[in-house]
């Protein structure tokens, strides 16, 4: 087993990594929980991840109940956070209790944001099912849902008490979801380290046809760099956790043109959000077109969206950047952006001009 630590003070938590650890997940439930009731959210997609966990949870003396909701993007609503804290309190939750998240990105944020409400603050542990939330989004407490103006615009930061990571359970995902997952994956090396960016380029496809020592490097790799940056700057304050969103502001906006209905899902918006930080850095700032080549050729060779082409958006600059306006991000009426100089060596720009974003867009290939 491989065991990451979150470094936050008094709520340190940590996230192991193993294969077949669902099966054995009460051997890190039960010394939280006791004998205390347990609630799982999960959805439809996972429904039969859900069987294992509450047989484990059964053969450790621990009851559970379950909330199945409708599995995608849209799920993340006002409508279904009502519904979902509705059905958290008919079963009695109190702020002892723990919560737990069974599934991809979209069931932990929505189930974070819950927990970070109900009652002001009960406990959750976070059990992803995917790659994207396997590497990225079950770490470092960032809940929330989406909305009409836009993706994760109401949120709060709200940390797991545990992260518990099988492995093992990509092997019943689609492989158009392991690929997206995939996309975070390869978005630490572009951050700043190189070196995992060449890795990725000779193992990459390997871990997208099933190596299990790959992924297992990958996802431990993935889960360090991050905690790392959690640990050192938890609600973004500092600029060193913005550095995380690389490829999310050009990616969020392709989402919401898109319309969460799946025909883009989050980590193909994030690839081609990548493609696009690096070619508008080569246009406008100092990266290398060798550098933007290589990010290009690595997408494509691992069937992602390597351009705005190739996520069948066709809105105009003008539109994409009206969804960019309405980022979290945002502030004073500017728009970080996530740049770089490089391969492995992003950086956070203040001084980009919309109209050059919006320039750039239009000029795209559709």
């Amino acid at each position: 087993m491989k065991t990451v630590t979150v470094a936050l003070g008094e709520r340190t938590y940590p996230i192991l990594i193993e294969g077949g650890l669902l099966a054995r997940a009460a051997d890190h439930l039960a010394p939280l929980v006791g004998k205390r009731r347990i609630v799982i959210v999960t959805d439809e997609n996972v429904r039969p991840h859900l069987a294992t966990l509450q047989a484990s949870l059964k053969t450790a003396g621990i009851a559970s109940e379950a909330v199945v909701l409708a599995p995608g993007e849209r799920t993340k609503s006002w409508a279904t956070l009502e519904m979902l804290c509705d059905a958290l309190l008919a079963f009695g939750v109190e702020r002892g209790d723990h919560v737990v998240a069974l599934g991809g990105g979209v069931i932990g944020d929505l189930v974070g944001f819950a927990c970070a409400i109900l009652k002001r603050g009960c406990r959750f542990v976070q059990v992803p099912t995917t790659l994207l939330a396997q590497v990225d989004s079950s770490v470092g407490g960032k809940t929330a849902i989406n909305t009409r103006a836009g993706k994760n615009l109401i949120g709060a930061f709200h940390q797991p008490v545990l992260v518990l990571i099988d492995p093992d359970l990509l092997d019943t995902l689609p492989a158009r979801e392991v690929a997206a997952g995939y996309a975070e994956v390869v978005k630490y090396g572009l951050i700043d380290d190189s070196a995992f960016f060449a890795w990725c380029e000779a193992n990459g496809a390997a871990l997208l046809a099933g190596d299990g020592d790959a992924r297992a490097y990958a996802i431990a790799h993935a889960v360090s760099a991050k905690a790392r940056i959690v640990a050192a700057d938890e609600h973004e304050t500092s600029g060193i956790r913005a550095l995380l969103n690389l490829g999310h502001t050009f990616g969020h906006a392709l989402e919401a043109e898109a319309g969460f209905d799946g025909t883009l899902i989050h980590g193909e918006a994030v690839a081609a959000g990548c493609e696009l930080a690096f070619s508008f850095s080569a246009q406008y700032r100092d990266c290398s077109d060798g550098d933007v080549l290589r990010v290009r050729r690595h997408l494509r060779s691992v069937g992602l969206p390597d351009s705005l082409a190739a996520t069948g958006v066709t809105a105009s600059g003008a539109t994409l950047v009206d969804h960019m306006r309405k980022d979290k991000k945002a502030s004073a009426g500017r728009l970080p952006f996530l740049l770089a100089h490089g391969i492995g060596r992003t950086y956070l720009d203040g001084q980009v001009d919309l109209a050059d974003v919006e320039a750039f867009l239009d000029a795209q290939p559709r």
